[in-house]
Order: structure tokens, then C-alpha cells, then sequence
């Protein structure tokens, strides 16, 4: 390697100091000082010294020192950086045997739905895996239309989400479409649906709705009466289980995955309200291209700058070798171990096969 390659890899090096990428990483989870140290098991201080000095290579304020604390946009895209690399680090220590970390942890986002119905099953085998392995998966719950921001900020490492297309970094899977459709009791159905839901007496009812960011309600409602924007009586129930319970209680409508409704149907607790109409909310798995490098060219710094985190190292005057991570990893065309979360991934994609309505 030549000098000058030599001294950009080690600037470059300095700039994305592994330990000072898992203190912000610490403080992204633990939401304060005192706690990320604990994480850690350094001092307070420690904590604030290595922050500083990656802000001062940066020439970036990363964090806003507030109760809690939070990170800046430059703070989020190095929190991407930091959280593809603790997990290449953990892929690459599985395979040359080394003892896996017991707090080493894959965050990944997913719908309360998803997570209610078909999730939990499909991931089992690698959560069983990960037992012997030494790793373990923490599920971020959001709405289907809001885990991909927790991926383009760095919360999470992978996520299912509406959105179709891939952030830069990322690879897309379609998994299939969830069906939702509405019910309520037979007793609610009975008192306050005697002629039946139409156009003239939807606003008035109560609709049963996981929170404000729901709106599957809103999307029944403006296919089976022609509505757009319809005003609706909103009762919040946020769980996917309580919002179904509680439609076979009597409280209002509600607009719910169809597995969670198949039991209540089956048994004669819900009635389908308008069988023709549903609404079909396609999933996706969004995941970081991560690669093990312990297949790489050894000449190439293993932390070399990804393409998302150049900006930040041009305002640091340094010189990105390689311009992206794959520069300094296996090509498409190697043939790749599978890492964690492409085991996360083919799990996900093999159990929305066998609950979900096939991609259209």
C-alpha cells in the first residue's frame, strides 16, 4: 500500500474511531450519559471524551445534549455507519468462531399488525439460532407507513414498511399484501346497524383504530361509500389484538387484519361488514447491504467510508479511499456467507409467503 493511501486509510481511521462510533451508538439506545456509560461499562466521562473528539474530527455537533438526548441529521447518518458496522463486526466474529457479545442485538422494525399475525412465527428459527449463537433480535414497533424512517435514521438495521422503493445502501423484498377488512359484533351490529353500514350513518358510528397515524379506517370507508377524506367518530384501542377483543365486546367497527378476524368470524363473534370491499396494504422488507469482510482485499482499511458517510468525512478533510463500503467488500458476484440479517430477511420473506396475499 502506498504512503499516501496509507495516511488517508489511517485520517480516515481516526475520523470513524470504532469506540467512538459505539458510544453513539449507546447513546442512540440509552437516551442519556449516565446510562450509555453503564452500557458500556466505562465512565461518564469516557463517554463525553470519545463523543467530543468524533465531533471535533467531524467538525459536526452529532449530539443535542437535552433530557433526553437526541441526535442531529449528521448524528443520524453516522448512527447508520456505526450500526452496519457493529453488525458486519458481529457476522465476521461468527465466522471465524469467536464468542459472540451476550448483549449483541439486531433491531428491525415492524407494523403492529405484522408483528400480531405472521411475524413471530416466521422469525422463531432465527431467534432459536440466536440462542446458541449469542445474538438476539429487538423489534421496533411503528406504523407500516413509518418504520422506514427508523431505518434511513439508523434506529434499525432492517424493517417492513409500504414504501416500495430501496434507500441508497438498501435492498428491497416485496412479502405480499395484508388484507384488512371490517367487523363488529352482532350485538353492535344489531343495536346500531339495523338497516345495516351505509353512506348515511358511517360518520356517526365508532370506529375502532389502532392511533392518529392509522388510517386503513378512512381507506375502507373511502372505497365502500365513494368518500374522500371521510370524517370519522375515532375510538383509539393501539394494540391489534385489544382493537379485535374489543370489537367482539361491542365497541364500534373496526378494520383489522383478516387472519386476526378469522377466529372471531369463525365463531360466529364477528360479522364481515361488507364482504366486497377490503383494503390490501403491501409489505416490504428493506434491509442494509451489509457484507462480511473477512473475505476482503487485506490492503483496504476495513473501516472504510461508506458513499452515505463521505460528506461527513470531506468536511473532516479526509480523503475517502473507498468511495463506498462495498469498495472494501466481496462483489455481488462473490459468493457471500449468509450474515444475520439475511437470515432475518429470507425468514421474513419465507413466512409472509405462507401468510400473505402473493406480491401483485
Amino acid at each position: 500500500m502506498s504512503l499516501v493511501r496509507r495516511a488517508y486509510s489511517g485520517a480516515t481511521m481516526n475520523a470513524f474511531d470504532p469506540a467512538a462510533l459505539e458510544c453513539l451508538a449507546a447513546l442512540a439506545d440509552a437516551g442519556s450519559f449516565e446510562r450509555a456509560a453503564q452500557r458500556l461499562a466505562i465512565t461518564q466521562s469516557a463517554v463525553s471524551q470519545r463523543l467530543r473528539a468524533l465531533e471535533t474530527n467531524l467538525g459536526r455537533l452529532l449530539v443535542v445534549r437535552a433530557r433526553p438526548l437526541r441526535l442531529t441529521e449528521p448524528g443520524k447518518l453516522l448512527l447508520r455507519y456505526a450500526r452496519q458496522m457493529q453488525a458486519m463486526r458481529a457476522d465476521i466474529a461468527r465466522e471465524l468462531g469467536a464468542q459472540a457479545r451476550q448483549d449483541e442485538r439486531l433491531p428491525i422494525a415492524v407494523n403492529a399488525d405484522s408483528l400480531a399475525t405472521w411475524v413471530l412465527p416466521a422469525l422463531q428459527p432465527v431467534v432459536q439460532a440466536g440462542l446458541v449463537e449469542g445474538f438476539g433480535l429487538e423489534l421496533i414497533v411503528d406504523d407500516q407507513d413509518f418504520t422506514h424512517e427508523s431505518l434511513r435514521e439508523g434506529t434499525v438495521l432492517g424493517c417492513v414498511s409500504t414504501v416500495a422503493e430501496a434507500l441508497r445502501g438498501c435492498s428491497v423484498t416485496p412479502l405480499g399484501s395484508m388484507r384488512y377488512i371490517a367487523v363488529a359484533s352482532p350485538g353492535f351490529i344489531a343495536q346500531a346497524l339495523p338497516q345495516g353500514l351505509h353512506r348515511g350513518n358511517f360518520a356517526r358510528l365508532p370506529w375502532l383504530v389502532f392511533n392518529r397515524k392509522d388510517d386503513n379506517h378512512a381507506v375502507w370507508v373511502g372505497q365502500a361509500f365513494g368518500v374522500a377524506e371521510p370524517r370519522l367518530v375515532e375510538r383509539h384501542v393501539p394494540s391489534t389484538e385489544a382493537q379485535t377483543r374489543a370489537a367482539v365486546m361491542g365497541w364500534g367497527v373496526a378494520v383489522v387484519p383478516e387472519p386476526m378476524a378469522a377466529p372471531g368470524l369463525a365463531s360466529g363473534a364477528l360479522q364481515h361488514l361488507h364482504p366486497e370491499v377490503h383494503v390490501d396494504v403491501r409489505l416490504h422488507w428493506h434491509q442494509w447491504k451489509l457484507r462480511s469482510g473477512a473475505d476482503s482485499d487485506a490492503d483496504v482499511a476495513p473501516t472504510a467510508v461508506s458513499a452515505d458517510i463521505a460528506p461527513l468525512a470531506a468536511s473532516a478533510d479526509i480523503a475517502p479511499v473507498a468511495a463506498s463500503a462495498a469498495d472494501a467488500l466481496p462483489t455481488a458476484d462473490t459468493p457471500l456467507r449468509a450474515g444475520v440479517l439475511d437470515r432475518v430477511g429470507r425468514a421474513l420473506a419465507d413466512g409472509a409467503r405462507a401468510a400473505l396475499r402473493p406480491p401483485g
